[in-house]
């Protein structure tokens, strides 16, 4: 072998890697229940760190998502809806298991869920179904990977980058994350101080930029992206994805996540500057104890570049809802429009990495799309994301399990969540996996009332503990909190949510 590739070899052999997409990455092993005939499609939909507190058809005056208020004329839409945490990792595995964040343990950066889970989870679940997953995001892909063998078919996030790093996954099956890592350090990454190889750090540098050099003028605050040079354009993951569907076998189930509009927020053309200078002006609030030190004009900015970026969402799944109404799929196919958490732009925070469980970051859409169902029904009462597990279940005939925590979202039953129902939350991500709660955000929402608990902070000083109470009726902008004017009301449902962290503790003590 040459001792130097060159650059007709190297994008010859990189230009391979577009091929792994080609196939499914798994096929059902002899034994593996095959595709019930007669049963619908379920489609569950995630855009990622989409907050329902910037969403029109939720009270936002910015029109951010005209398509999807448009669809929801013909769906069951949720208005009080809420994650199970504030980041991605407890966000996405509540989806999956239908569990809160202290019973599947997910709740560090690139957590995993508890063993018990690995046969505990929607697409073990669905089994009947032919079972798809594909998501932009990698702690999405951690999660993933502790569930392939309930997964028929998993593309692998590279395949839809714009360059991929695709080969050194196929050529390194066994040792990818060491192979990736060597892979950015020798060639990637000559701008942090790595990239050993110059010679092939700029004949990557050269393939990358054949790649993306025409779409530059496309968005003009750059590309979207994951981990600053894994370019993506949302087009393109739509327009693979749906195709996909649209061949599948049925029944079908598949879990798709998409990145945007999570940071960097990266707008197309046809979306940037629609809100600059609209003069809108978002309700001023004190700057919280665990403020990132955001000034309002810099909050302000962040949160328009978001808004502009929901609008590109927003058009992608109107194309992906169109293919497959242009399909037929559409006809057989539930569909679940949803987030694993919100984003904020407010007391001095942008973002999501915060210990704070305020509605910007924790108040997520829902939408149920019902076969042939053409009127839209509204439900107020508040509902989580481990509900979504059980909904699926019962809408497709199945018997909920005993493990599962949430409940079956109305109206597609008479006996579901009462409006006085415990709701709960968690950020925990610097919490021991299997250690006591020592270090955590904790929220109960029953009725009208929303109690967060905070402890094990540094900030919180001799103390150690924080309590916020708010009346969502009467103060949906969480301005005024009563925890010191109303004693009787905080009491009771602090003893409550402390009740409940005892009781999950109790394990790990």
């Amino acid at each position: 072998m040459k001792g130097n590739l060159d650059r007709r070899e190297f994008l010859k052999l990189a230009g391979l890697a577009s091929l792994s997409h080609a196939l499914p990455r798994f096929v059902m092993a002899p034994g593996t229940p095959q595709p019930s005939p007669g049963k619908k499609n379920i489609l569950l939909v995630v855009f990622d760190a989409l907050s329902s507190n910037n969403i029109p058809f939720y009270g936002y005056p910015r029109q951010t998502m005209p398509n999807l208020a448009e669809l929801a004329d013909r769906a069951v839409v949720y208005h009080n809806h809420f994650a199970a945490g504030n980041f991605t990792t407890p966000g996405t595995a509540s989806l999956l298991t239908g569990t809160l964040p202290w019973t599947h343990r997910a709740f560090n950066y690139n957590g995993t869920v508890d063993g018990s889970y690995l046969s505990r989870n929607i697409f073990h679940a669905f089994q009947d179904h032919y079972r798809l997953a594909y998501s932009h995001n990698p702690l999405v892909n951690t999660l993933f990977d502790q569930f392939l063998a309930d997964l028929d078919d998993y593309i692998p996030r590279e395949t839809l980058f714009l360059a991929n790093d695709g080969l050194i996954q196929a050529l390194f099956k066994r040792d990818e994350d060491i192979a990736s890592l060597s892979w950015t350090r020798t060639i990637k990454r000559k701008e942090e101080g790595y990239a050993y190889s110059l010679y092939l750090s700029r004949l990557y540098e050269g393939y990358r930029e054949s790649k993306i050099a025409n779409l530059k003028p496309l968005f003009p605050r750059g590309l979207p992206n994951i981990s600053g040079d894994n370019y993506f354009l949302l087009e393109q993951a739509i327009d693979s994805i749906g195709g996909q569907l649209s061949a599948i076998p049925q029944p079908f189930f598949a879990y798709i996540h998409f990145l945007p509009p999570h940071f960097p927020y990266k707008t197309h053309r046809d979306f940037y500057g629609r809100f600059a200078n609209d003069g809108f002006k978002p309700v001023q609030k004190p700057v919280d104890l665990f403020t990132q030190e955001k000034s309002p004009d810099n909050l302000l900015k962040w949160r328009t570049w978001y808004d502009e970026y929901i609008l590109y969402a927003d058009r992608e799944f109107g194309r992906l809802f169109n293919i497959l109404e242009s399909s037929g799929r559409l006809e057989n196919t539930w569909i679940l429009f949803t987030s694993d958490h919100g984003e904020m732009f407010e007391r001095g925070i942008s973002g999501h990495t915060t210990p704070v469980l305020h509605q910007p970051v924790i108040r997520i859409p829902l939408l149920i799309f019902e076969p042939g169902r053409q009127v839209g029904t509204q439900v107020y009462t508040p509902t989580s994301a481990i509900d979504v597990l059980p909904t699926l279940l019962h809408l497709s005939g199945q018997e909920i399990p005993d493990w599962v925590e949430g409940l079956v979202l109305p109206p597609f039953t008479q006996t579901g969540p009462a409006l006085e129902r415990s709701l709960y939350a968690l950020q925990a991500r610097n919490n021991g996996k299997y250690a006591p709660l020592s270090q955590a955000s904790s929220m109960l929402l029953k009725g009208r009332h929303k109690i967060v608990y905070y402890f094990g902070y540094d900030q919180l000083g001799e103390k150690g503990n924080r309590v916020e109470l708010y009346d969502l009726e009467a103060d949906p902008e969480e301005l005024d909190d009563l925890y010191a004017s109303q004693p009787g009301t905080g009491t009771q449902l602090l003893d409550e949510l402390k009740s409940k962290l005892a009781e999950v503790d109790r394990p790990y003590l």
